[in-house]
């Protein structure tokens, strides 16, 4: 169980912090960077929680994503190695991702075209969650070998389903990509 007593602590007054090791390294760090880039998709998600129009049942899901992601981003915080059993995202986490991923797609109508970002407000926030998503996979990505590959695996998954949701919030009524139409 985590346990903050003291919000502010002084450590980071020059520009190092603590990975989850206790090593320190540069606020600037990929790690650093990844799992940054974790909590701010977890606040975009937050905010996609207050939108009107996202199905009940998204919320749910969205509100386990976003317990997920703090898995995420402890793992991502914590070099392997050590005496103590860390935290890892496991694959069942990636699988329930794609298990939800079926289930909105099978509803939905085959595309014709990319979808622009917008719709809905609900959805046009999901669009805002995906690429921030894709970001976090990319600064996962950059920590190399020394991070959990199914933390990639898990973000990439997410992604998607961020982009499935966003269709489903707009209910087959999504603006779609028109090639040169304004040339």
């Amino acid at each position: 169980m985590v346990r903050l007593t003291r919000i502010y602590t002084r450590l980071g007054d020059d520009g190092e912090t603590h990975l989850g090791d206790m090593s320190r390294v540069p606020k600037t760090h990929p790690r650093i960077e990844a799992y940054g880039t974790v909590d701010e998709l977890n606040a975009q998600l937050g905010l996609a929680l207050t939108v009107p129009g996202l199905p009940s049942e998204h919320a749910d899901w969205l509100r386990r994503i976003q317990n997920d992601l703090f898995d995420v981003g402890a793992d991502i915080s914590v070099p392997e190695g050590g005496d103590r059993e860390r935290l890892r995202v496991r694959s069942e986490q990636t699988t329930w991702l794609e298990e939800i991923c079926d289930q909105v797609n099978a509803d939905l109508p085959s595309l014709k075209s990319f979808v622009l970002p917008g719709g809905t407000p609900a959805a046009a926030q999901l669009h805002v969650c995906r690429t921030v998503c894709r970001r976090a996979e990319r600064r996962t990505i950059a920590c190399g070998e020394a991070v959990n590959a199914e933390c990639v695996r898990y973000l990439n998954r997410l992604s998607d389903l961020l982009f499935i949701l966003s269709r489903g919030a707009n209910a087959g009524d999504e603006p779609l990509w028109e090639p040169g139409r304004y040339r």
